[in-house]
């Protein structure tokens, strides 16, 4: 840890990225191995099983490293949104309407880019994406609420996902 502690600010920031592909990468490895093994629906359903315990885990660990309180509605959470791993490799974008209504949306998404460049069709990764939104944003405020706006297989024009969050 001694070494990284000495790293300059660019190289930290170098660091986070390749930390970042390389989780992505491992989870792409790991659906890639379940799908082969098994097949696509059913590697859906145990990446739904593991979003449900990772964006939970991912959710306190930043609310707890950066100090945004339970229950502190949508600002908590686009706090958070702000914090999550692939933040370091995805552009995102925040839209507010109004106090109570705010749109996530993933502009640039790695996973769909690389297979779009490789011309694969776009994952459908709606199923997952449900349980991912959903669990993540429940961690940090369990009144607010989570409705897909579009997510592949959807078609998406400007951006790869959309996410509406709400509170009454």
């Amino acid at each position: 840890m001694e070494h990284i502690e000495k790293l300059s600010c660019e190289d930290l920031l170098k660091l986070i990225q390749v930390y970042a592909k390389n989780w992505l990468a491992h989870d792409g490895c790991w659906f890639l191995a379940a799908e082969e093994k098994y097949d696509l629906q059913t590697a859906i359903e145990l990446d739904k099983k593991s979003w449900e315990k990772f964006a939970v885990t991912e959710a306190r660990r930043i609310m707890n490293g950066f100090n945004i309180p339970q229950s502190g509605g949508l600002k908590a959470l686009e706090k958070a949104f702000q914090y999550r791993l692939y933040t370091a490799i995805n552009k995102q974008q925040i839209e507010w309407i109004e106090d109570h209504t705010m749109i996530f949306k993933m502009i640039e998404c790695r996973v769909q880019k690389t297979r779009r460049d490789k011309n694969l069709p776009p994952f459908p990764c709606k199923e997952v994406g449900i349980v991912e939104f959903i669990q993540f944003t429940k961690t940090i405020d369990a009144k607010i609420e989570v409705k897909c706006i579009s997510c592949p297989p959807d078609e998406t024009k400007d951006f790869f996902c959309s996410w509406e969050f709400t509170t009454k």
